[in-house]
């Protein structure tokens, strides 16, 4: 055939491009169409730091393999997709030990979730922060497409899972099952996992003791000292806080108080926020009092510091905790301040307040308690939190349990709470006295407007809002930053934690396998009709001139 071709334009005058418009549609029909197969969500790695040397979150970022369910995944080959509510702690373990990389998809509304489930997110979310993991793992906000595709593969497994309970399939039927079945490549672009050599922890420092005529700073200095404190937690699971309610219950603080300290100056109130929590260890507490210790002697005969932790909550107890290290002794101002709060608490709704008493194990390499930064340095110091115990989880959760509603009520609670207690401690205003003992009334009430402006501050190495307001209602305000030390870091961040996820919509191996003998028995089977297709034409011709004698 080719032999008697005088050029190449004979060689579609033949029988040949017969056989490719035959097959060469047939295969097109059975591969994938690359265009609608493609799905892009953008992601958030798992946070990865390091504290005293010790490696926590996820250690990898590379990630092009196979999709599977939290079911159906076997081998170092397999991506497990999934949502976050329907893993459990030893599948998350089992992952971590044998897959080759994880996908989450987070919950669309935690609040709106039942408290069994909340209360498993929260333990899974704590149990994943606490080791390091070797596999790359990834967070995607809800997204309805994605959802769609984690059901489509769950579905699938419970299908198989079905037909093989009910009845086992010919080995021919599972074959093609396989051959025919469709699958999903997963690839992440974009994601490194870089250690940051220039991290950084802003500390930002504040003080409410204002100047009248004919006084000076060495005036101020002389008055009594309480310092106020709390910490903005800038990252958890993953490098996306919800809100930062300890810090919007400080900021109104400084608000209330600058307006009474306008007029009635009887003590020096330093408020600090720092932007490290329970996860780095409190390490910015600890550089601010490294600093200042020592330089500022009144620092140390500070009357008592209140240290700000999960303060708001509204849970179910309805009851403020007062964590210390050392029980007040009778007659100190920490003594006297914890009997105020609790009667003050007693005004609205009969809120508890209770002491809870932890000794600090310097065995732990990390601490429980803001507050204990202090007491190592014999510091009268406590925290106030609307949590028990320092292992609750709910400490450096990323999720919501409250509706935006809920959380305000508990934060103007907390708020006048706090502020009445403290107030009627500076001004020595009789807390027992009820309605008649209510300093922030009238024109000073407290209310849900003053906290929500609050409520999503942010760091001051993305905009300038949190050092705006101390500036706006204190003087002497300060940052300064706590580096990491260049030989023996106590701390390590690392950067690029956003991604961007893709998902293809692919045929299993199997079906590569399928389609390489396809073509491999189309080509056997074109290459011998054209090496024999004299004999093959002698007997077309042979067979048709026989039929044309007999009829």
């Amino acid at each position: 055939m080719f032999e008697e071709a005088d050029n190449f334009a004979d060689l579609f005058r033949g029988g040949l491009p017969y056989y490719l418009l035959i097959t060469l549609p047939i295969l097109i029909i059975c591969s994938s169409n690359p265009v609608l197969a493609a799905s892009e969500f953008g992601v958030q790695r798992m946070s990865q730091y390091d504290v005293h040397g010790v490696a926590y979150g996820c250690r990898a970022s590379a990630l092009n393999l196979e999709a599977k369910s939290l079911y159906t995944w076997q081998t170092s080959r397999h991506c497990v997709l999934t949502r976050l509510q329907d893993m459990t702690i030893d599948h998350f373990r089992e992952i971590r030990a044998k897959a080759g990389g994880l996908v989450v998809l987070l919950p669309e509304d935690t609040a709106a979730l039942s408290l069994e489930d909340k209360q498993h997110i929260h333990l899974l979310e704590q149990a994943m922060m606490v080791q390091d993991v070797p596999i790359p793992v990834y967070f995607s906000k809800y997204d309805p497409k994605l959802n769609g595709i984690i059901d489509e593969v769950t579905r699938t497994t419970v299908r198989t899972q079905k037909q093989s309970a009910q009845k086992r399939d010919s080995a021919f039927s599972e074959i093609f099952g396989s051959i025919s079945a469709n699958g999903y490549q997963i690839v992440v672009s974009g994601a490194s996992h870089t250690a940051n050599k220039q991290s950084k922890i802003p500390i930002i420092q504040g003080e409410l003791a204002p100047l009248k005529p004919g006084k000076t700073l060495d005036g101020d200095s002389k008055l009594p000292l309480i310092i106020v404190t709390a910490h903005l937690d800038t990252f958890g699971l993953t490098n996306s806080r919800q809100s930062n309610a300890d810090v919007a219950v400080l900021l109104t603080l400084v608000e209330l108080f600058s307006k009474l300290h306008a007029s009635i100056p009887k003590y020096r109130l330093i408020f600090l926020v720092s932007e490290s929590g329970l996860l780095l260890n409190f390490q910015g507490m600890k550089k601010w009092l490294d600093s200042n210790l020592d330089e500022n002697v009144q620092i140390q005969h500070a009357e008592f510091v209140v240290c700000l932790d999960t303060i708001g909550k509204l849970l179910a107890n309805e009851n403020i905790y007062m964590h210390v290290s050392k029980p007040p002794k009778e007659g100190t101002a920490m003594n006297s301040f914890y009997k105020t709060l609790r009667t003050v608490a007693q005004r609205y709704g009969n809120v508890s307040v209770e002491g809870v008493h932890k000794k600090i194990n310097l065995a732990d390499t990390l601490l429980a308690w803001e507050h204990e930064r202090f007491s190592m340095k014999r510091m009268p110091a406590f925290t106030l939190s609307n949590v028990k115990s320092h292992k609750d989880p709910q400490r450096n959760t990323i999720f919501e349990d409250d509706t935006a509603e809920e959380q305000l009520d508990a934060l103007e609670r907390n708020v006048k709470i706090i502020a009445e207690a403290l107030a009627s401690h500076i001004y020595n205003v009789p807390a027992d006295d009820g309605a008649a003992g209510e300093i922030f009334t009238g024109s000073m009430a407290i209310s849900r407007e003053q906290i929500k402006p609050w409520l999503n501050i942010r760091s001051t190495q993305q905009n300038n809002d949190l050092k705006y307001a101390f500036e706006k209602y204190l003087r002497n305000v300060k940052v300064t930053y706590e580096k990491p030390d260049a030989r023996e870091p106590d701390f390590m961040l690392y950067d690029d934690r956003d991604a961007l996820l893709n998902i293809y919509n692919v045929k299993p191996a199997v079906f590569d396998l399928f389609l390489t003998f396809m073509i491999a028995a189309y080509l056997s089977a074109v290459y011998f009709a054209i090496f024999h297709f004299p004999r093959l034409y002698g007997f077309v011709c042979r067979m048709t001139v026989a039929k044309t004698k007999v009829n």
